[in-house]
């Protein structure tokens, strides 16, 4: 078996990205990453995170691939969801409560806590802006968890989603009344929803 053949396809089919946990999924030997390194046909972006020397690295996808815990959330959420035409300077991810941030995910993201039993409600597959799956909440959630932290969200951002949202052919208003009630801001997003429809 070759297993540079198989690293070269598992990079081009992850879009210019492998982790070393990848090879471990198909036990190819760790030291072949190292050789391409020394080839000039990897580069090492992260620790276990290596991007093919002409694709682009991929950020949203290989940290979620190490921290599967981190759903994308709140104006990153938006973003990927075309609600937002500013590109987030800094990702935003939830995680459940009690999970420890490690440096490189304090540093990177802005984090957000939300109870273990809500953190995987409205969880979607999207695609990151180069083409790999990623997790991400779907729209509803997205527009709860704004409210829910309007605190720390540009005004700006939260009202120009909550218009687009409404115009949405595809936003479940049942949906998003549940997640609220979950969330306990109903009463909240009727305030904002009536000044808007």
């Amino acid at each position: 078996m070759n297993y540079i053949d198989e690293i070269e396809k598992l990079i081009q089919k992850q879009n210019g990205t492998v982790l070393s946990a990848d090879l471990d999924l198909y036990e190819i030997p760790r030291t072949y990453l190292q050789m391409m390194v020394a080839e000039g046909k990897l580069e090492r972006v992260d620790r276990g995170v290596y991007v093919s020397t002409d694709a682009i690295e991929d950020e949203m996808y290989y940290m979620q691939t190490k921290y599967p815990k981190l759903i994308y959330s709140h104006e990153t959420a938006l973003y990927l969801h075309g609600l937002s035409d500013r590109t987030p300077f800094q990702y935003s991810a939830s995680v459940p409560s009690g999970y420890k941030a490690v440096g490189s995910v304090a540093k990177r993201f802005k984090v957000y806590y939300i109870k273990r039993e809500l953190h995987e409600m409205g969880i979607e597959t999207v695609q990151s802006s180069h083409g790999n799956p990623i997790k991400a909440y779907n729209i509803e959630r997205t527009i709860c968890d704004l409210i829910r932290s309007r605190n720390r969200i540009d005004v700006q951002i939260l009202n120009e989603a909550l218009k687009r949202f409404v115009k949405l052919k595809s936003a479940n208003l049942s949906i998003l009344m549940d997640y609220a009630k979950k969330l306990k801001i109903d009463a909240v997003l009727k305030n904002y929803l009536e000044m808007l429809l």
